[in-house]
This record gives C-alpha cells, sequence and structure tokens, in this order.
C-alpha cells in the first residue's frame, strides 16, 4: 500500500482546512448580524426567564406526585428550558436562509469560489453558538432561582451539547425546508403547528411518569424529550450513562442526517438557479 492512500493529499487537506475557515467567517458574517439587533436578543432570553419562573412557581407542588426525581420542581424544569428553548430558536433557522434568497445575497455568494457546505452550514454553527450562550444564560437563572446540579460541571456540559445536537437538527432541518417551499407562510405554519405538540409531548413540564401511556410512548420517538432525558440524567447525583448516551447518540445520528439532508437540498437549489 503506497503512502498516497494511508494520508490525505495536500490539496485535500488544504481544501479542508479552507471550508473550515470559510465556515467560521460566514459564521461571524451571521454573529454580526445578531449583534446589530439587540432588541432580537433581548426577546429570544424573555420567553424563557417566563418559563423558568412563571412555569416554576405555577407547579412547584407537582414534584409531590413523584416520579419527578427530585424534590423541587425547578430542578427537574431548568433542563426542559434549556432544550425547549435550543428547539424554538433554531426552528426558525430556514427563515433566515430564505431571506438570503429573496434578497439575492445567497445567489451572488454562488458565484465565489466559498465552500458550499460553509454557505450552509454557517447558520446551524451560528445557532450551536447562539444556544450555547443562551443555555449558560437559563443555568446561570435557575441557579439564582434555587435550582441544584448536583451532576456538576460534567453534566452541565452534556446539557449544552445535548441542546446544540438539538438545535443542529431542527436548524438544519429548517433550512432543508427553507430550500425546499421557499415560502415564508410555510414555514410559519409548519413550525407553528409542531412546536406545541413537540413541546407537550415529551416529559418539558410533567415526568413521564405522570403521563398517559401513549402520551409515553409518542415522548419515546420525540428529539425533544431525548434531549431532555439525556441532560437531566447526566445532571443528576447518579447519572444513568447508558441512557445518557443512547438518547445522545441518537441525537447526534439524527443531527448527522439531517445536515446532509440540508447539504442535499442546498445543491438541488443551486441547479435550479
Amino acid at each position: 500500500m503506497t503512502t498516497d492512500t494511508v494520508n490525505p493529499t495536500p490539496s485535500s487537506r488544504l481544501k479542508g482546512s479552507n471550508a473550515l475557515v470559510q465556515t467560521w467567517y460566514m459564521t461571524q458574517r451571521q454573529l454580526m448580524a445578531i449583534f446589530r439587533q439587540p432588541a432580537y436578543l433581548l426577546i429570544t432570553l424573555i420567553q424563557p426567564v417566563i418559563w423558568l419562573f412563571l412555569f416554576g412557581n405555577l407547579f412547584k407542588k407537582v414534584v409531590q406526585l413523584g416520579g419527578f426525581g427530585t424534590t423541587s420542581y425547578l430542578d427537574y424544569l431548568v433542563p426542559g428550558i434549556v432544550l425547549m428553548s435550543a428547539l424554538g430558536s433554531s426552528m426558525w433557522a430556514g427563515m433566515g436562509t430564505l431571506e438570503e434568497i429573496e434578497r439575492g445575497t445567497l445567489n451572488r455568494f454562488l458565484t465565489t469560489p466559498v465552500s458550499r457546505s460553509a454557505l450552509m452550514n454557517a447558520n446551524v454553527v451560528q445557532q450551536g453558538i447562539s444556544i450555547t450562550v443562551q443555555t449558560v444564560i437559563i443555568l446561570l437563572l435557575g441557579k439564582l432561582g434555587g435550582a441544584h446540579y448536583p451532576g456538576g460541571f460534567g453534566g452541565l456540559v452534556i446539557l449544552a451539547v445535548a441542546a446544540i445536537l438539538l438545535g443542529t437538527v431542527f436548524g438544519a432541518s429548517s433550512n432543508a425546508l427553507g430550500m425546499l417551499v421557499r415560502q415564508r407562510e410555510s414555514i410559519i405554519g409548519i413550525n407553528t403547528f409542531l412546536l406545541l405538540p413537540l413541546t407537550f409531548l415529551s416529559s418539558a413540564f410533567m415526568a413521564a411518569a405522570q403521563m398517559p401511556s401513549w402520551m409515553r410512548h409518542i415522548a419515546d420517538f420525540n428529539p425533544l424529550n431525548w434531549g431532555m432525558v439525556a441532560g437531566r440524567s447526566a445532571m443528576s447525583a447518579s447519572p444513568d450513562w447508558g441512557i445518557v448516551l443512547g438518547r445522545g447518540g441518537a441525537l447526534l445520528a439524527l443531527a448527522v442526517i439531517a445536515v446532509w439532508l440540508s447539504t442535499r437540498t442546498f445543491r438541488s437549489y443551486q441547479k435550479s438557479v
């Protein structure tokens, strides 16, 4: 076997390096657009704060029913709010893609040598960064409100990773949807239709043990619930690593599929212009 078949050629290494650099450059462009809209940053945090403290106080006695794995409803609620926020923000990624198409910005980038994967994946990376910041803020607010994190720093990191993976799944899927339908009304309608069922057919607010059996079975196939189960287990005093790795692995596999699908739809769009 020759050396060429074992190690990548310098040109392939350079190509891969350029793709990463270009993805980061395009991500910075997306982040700059967000920083120029401080009102948007504030709005994205208002809803998690409302969920955290309104629902946290409204349902704080529900833990007496049992099955929550904690005596504090806030401890149970914080991971759910983190994953719900990741879902809520990433589902609208396709709107940004659609806006790029309508303005003609995306078509202009197609005339440049920039990597096509960088064009499509930049807002997914941006979503991951935004979700990380959002997660840190929610965790800090939860701590100030009296929440406890027995799993320590490692558990918090796993929760953040689960949120990022969930955001990648729905962010990339939203990109693919934007490429396919190319209509704001369709994206809004589909997201509105999915958001509440995904939220309430999960263990976001209620322990699985207290849910009707049919809801528990549906929740087993809900990616949002996968992230919640993995995050809560990792943040507990005695994590079940089988559950963490199983649910986390399923999210990772789904994220890879979503990114692949997003790239495929982008190539179809590229051929149509």
